[in-house]
């Protein structure tokens, strides 16, 4: 497991407590005691924030609107203000849960987890990759370009995921076939040449950056 949680509230004892209970289900655990230590504690890239609202200071409302001009992992408010309002508020500041104090430590545990597993899905089903005017979502297979979309076949867009995931590789063009067509492919590696050629005019109708490069004698290699 090991995702990092980062727990704020100027009560040491619960403090204390919640590191203990994360710590023993493997979580990697950071503290703070004040809203000025939390945003120092921030630049360890937590998973995930519980955040106590009545603190000395900086408020846990400040806090949260002051991370979340750095991250965006579930932010928790864990808190004795169980008021309406101070809901509404919470999560108009970036809030993605409201705990209210006395809670049930098992309780809270599962939905840590929750949000979690609901962050880790979030970041499987977006697999972009983004180049000097280009983003490609490999799990849509779209690719853009200064937010114009490009169309390209499957086989193109193939081509493209094989050399952009690979970016400054060489590959031959028997390579590209053998990993595109398979090696039952009943096309040569000719085919290549007027993929790559297609490829490039549909994206030179949108950009001047020239992404596959030839390397002569050898094969094409991706440029970001």
């Amino acid at each position: 497991m090991n995702e990092k949680i980062l727990v704020v509230d100027d009560e040491r004892g619960i403090v204390d407590m919640l590191r203990s209970y994360f710590e023993m289900s493997d979580y990697q655990v950071y503290t703070a005691l004040n809203g000025e230590e939390a945003l120092r504690k921030v630049s360890c890239h937590p998973d995930l924030v519980l955040l106590d609202i009545n603190m000395n200071g900086m408020d846990g409302f400040t806090v949260c609107e002051k991370i979340r001009e750095h991250i965006s992992c579930p932010i928790l408010f864990l808190t004795a203000r169980g008021e309406t309002a101070d809901k509404i508020r919470g999560f108009h500041v970036g809030a993605d849960d409201y705990i209210v104090k006395p809670f049930d430590i098992d309780e809270l545990g599962a939905r840590v987890a929750a949000h979690l597993r609901r962050e880790n899905r979030k970041q499987e089903d977006s697999l972009l990759n983004f180049f000097t005017d280009m983003v490609i979502d490999y799990s849509k297979r779209e690719i853009t370009i200064h937010q114009t979309a490009v169309s390209l076949s499957r086989r193109e867009f193939d081509i493209v995921e094989l050399l952009s995931e690979n970016p400054g590789q060489v590959f031959e063009r028997d390579r590209i076939y053998e990993s595109v067509w398979g090696l039952e492919g009943d096309g040569s590696s000719d085919t290549i040449m007027e993929h790559i050629r297609k490829i490039r005019s549909k994206l030179a109708a949108v950009t001047l950056h020239n992404y596959i490069e030839t390397v002569w004698g050898v094969g094409y290699k991706w440029v970001g």
